[in-house]
């Protein structure tokens, strides 16, 4: 069982309950604030400047991520151990600037939904490949036709958004 706050440091089932239902109830709200997120990007990307509020939205994320390091852990000293890691695992700060500044452009001019039926299919598309070749130490998972059927039509319903 993994431990629900992550990393060796961690305490498990910290909060009483699955790790599974945890992890889904944390993905399912990450999921609502990502719809939030999209709206609010882009009405301050046309406030400030896209490169201005993707800055701001990260410098904030940055501080409320310390803040909840600090108060889960008690010290900043894992940020030094994860910086210490190979540099491939620091891509996930890398990628969130991006998905920050895309959907900070793309919100406003293609829509909320499109935004997000467009980066889900993406993201999933690039995740089939990630886990068919066990990229970035993840488990090999096979890629069967339900898979690239699920994608296809994933793919479709992204195409089918960009329309008004």
């Amino acid at each position: 069982m993994r431990s629900l706050l992550g990393g060796r440091r961690g305490a498990y089932s910290v909060l009483g309950v699955s790790s599974t239902a945890f992890a889904a109830t944390l993905a399912f709200v990450a999921g609502l604030g990502g719809a939030v997120q999209i709206a609010v990007q882009g009405t301050l990307g046309d406030r400030v400047g896209a490169f201005e509020a993707m800055a701001t939205a990260s410098l904030i994320g940055a501080i409320l991520a310390l803040v909840v390091l600090l108060a889960v852990r008690g010290s900043l000293s894992g940020i030094g151990d994860a910086l210490g890691s190979p540099k491939w695992m620091l891509l996930g700060g890398v990628m969130s600037a991006l998905i920050i500044l895309a959907i900070t452009i793309a919100g406003p001019r293609i829509g909320l939904v499109a935004t997000t039926s467009v980066l889900i299919a993406a993201q999933f598309t690039l995740a089939t490949v990630i886990d068919r070749y066990g990229w970035f130490g993840v488990e090999r998972i096979a890629v069967s036709w339900p898979r690239v059927l699920g994608l296809a039509l994933l793919a479709v319903g992204a195409a089918l958004t960009l329309r008004r």
